[in-house]
């Protein structure tokens, strides 16, 4: 079996088009859908917003946190080894 993966957004409901694919006439294919879920954008914070928000300054009284960015790392690269 061979598969052809394809990725379009869809410009009118209902309708999808393909064309110049390497099938001949007669020869049996499957099409299978796979729907992308559709992601809200991003949202991005102005400097005002950010500083507003409380993220800055976060870990200022924590007394476990002796060094910000060293605990920072360490938070990211346990996020790396993590299983989706």
């Amino acid at each position: 079996m061979q598969a052809i993966r394809i990725e379009q957004t869809i410009q009118k409901d209902g309708e999808i088009y393909l064309t110049n694919l390497p099938v001949i006439k007669g020869q049996q294919v499957e099409l299978v859908l796979i729907f992308i879920p559709q992601c809200k954008p991003k949202k991005h914070l102005t400097a005002r917003q950010l500083l507003n928000s409380g993220l800055i300054g976060l870990w200022k009284n924590r007394t476990d946190i002796t060094d910000s960015a060293e605990y920072a790392r360490q938070l990211r690269e346990q996020a790396q080894r993590r299983k989706l």
